[in-house]
């Protein structure tokens, strides 16, 4: 559906040469719904801008539904554009057009026919649950009705690919969750492919299905969601898993980790699915002579499944605490030991 092969973007400023891509490949399914995240300046708006051509790529090819953009004509590249809608973090709505005109602009610059248009935009407004605001103006409507109009428009010409630039970064959380509420619906419903780039990793495990991490440039991890948020690779990526996992140990906990005379009897035990269920620990207690000292913990949902994270103190013989990592490594949950640089 959407594919970058090798692309390039570099910016002439002051006499000197921006890379704000460098080499990207990366490759979205039909239907999905694709997150790109990184730290501000990382390249995740020059690269949803290559994906229309808002910005042209100095080098490498942009796929979408098997064309490649840079090598169609200007008539082409027109019609190949409709069928990629646009939101944008801060609406980019016509202050002195009403809802009706803002949603219907794509459809008038093309000459759609005006009863057809007329249709097209109340379906649509029904759709984001503002009809009863079509004769009004973007400065009489909240934030997240703002959205809604944006979205509205982006879907105007039905295309198969919807691109979300921060589309949620200016909203209130309870905003925020409405408006991935509403791109849910609209990928299910209407099967269209989107493509999200955000700061904010909470977006990400809300909604996506893979998860690309973007770095000076360069995607530097990639896969789907719960596989990153599930062994991050990169300290990048994990350092935004931590910001919604919580799996961060507290300063408290980490002194008493320095301070003991073996970490080794210290360790990080994660839980998926069903295992996050199970009493382990409390079977552990009964049949080894140890004893069990949970210093942290934490359990989250990951795309509807439960994911937990402890960190526990074994204390006994070390022969008998092996004895109990071999059968914690039984149990089909991840235990690793937590050494000084704990994290």
């Amino acid at each position: 559906m959407i594919t970058f092969e090798k692309v390039t973007k570099i910016y002439e400023s002051t006499g000197k040469q921006v890379k704000a891509l460098d080499d990207v490949d990366l490759h979205i399914e039909k239907g999905e719904i694709y997150g790109v995240i990184g730290f501000s300046g990382a390249g995740k708006s020059s690269l949803i801008r290559c994906v229309n051509l808002l910005e042209r790529p100095t080098s490498g090819k942009v796929v979408v539904n098997n064309q490649d953009l840079l090598s169609l004509s200007p008539k082409e590249l027109r019609e190949a554009k409709r069928n990629i809608g646009m939101i944008f973090q801060h609406f980019n709505l016509l202050n002195s057009k009403t809802v009706f005109t803002n949603v219907a602009m794509p459809l008038l610059l093309t000459k759609t026919p005006k009863e057809e248009v007329k249709k097209r935009v109340y379906e649509l407004l029904d759709f984001v649950g503002l009809r009863d605001k079509a004769d009004n103006y973007p400065d009489q409507l909240s934030g997240g009705q703002k959205q809604r109009i944006g979205i509205a428009r982006a879907l105007s010409t039905q295309p198969s690919v919807l691109l979300c630039d921060e589309a949620t970064s200016a909203l209130d959380p309870q905003t925020t969750q409405s408006i991935l509420d509403l791109l849910k619906r609209i990928n299910k419903e209407y099967n269209i492919t989107i493509l999200i780039i955000t700061h904010e990793m909470g977006v990400i495990r809300e909604i996506c299905d893979k998860v690309a991490v973007l770095d000076q440039g360069k995607v530097i991890e990639a896969g789907s969601v719960f596989d990153v948020f599930a062994q991050p690779k990169t300290e990048i990526a994990h350092n935004f898993v931590s910001t919604v996992m919580h799996d961060e140990i507290p300063e408290s906990v980490h002194q008493l980790i320095q301070s003991q005379e073996s970490t080794s009897q210290i360790y990080r035990i994660v839980f998926v699915g069903e295992s996050a269920g199970a009493p382990l620990l409390s079977q552990i207690a009964k049949q080894f002579d140890v004893e069990v000292n949970v210093l942290f913990g934490s359990i989250t949902e990951l795309q509807g499944t439960p994911f937990g994270n402890l960190i526990v103190k074994f204390e006994g013989e070390a022969k008998e605490i092996s004895r109990v990592i071999m059968h914690i490594n039984q149990q089909e949950v991840t235990v690793k030991e937590v050494l000084d640089n704990v994290s």
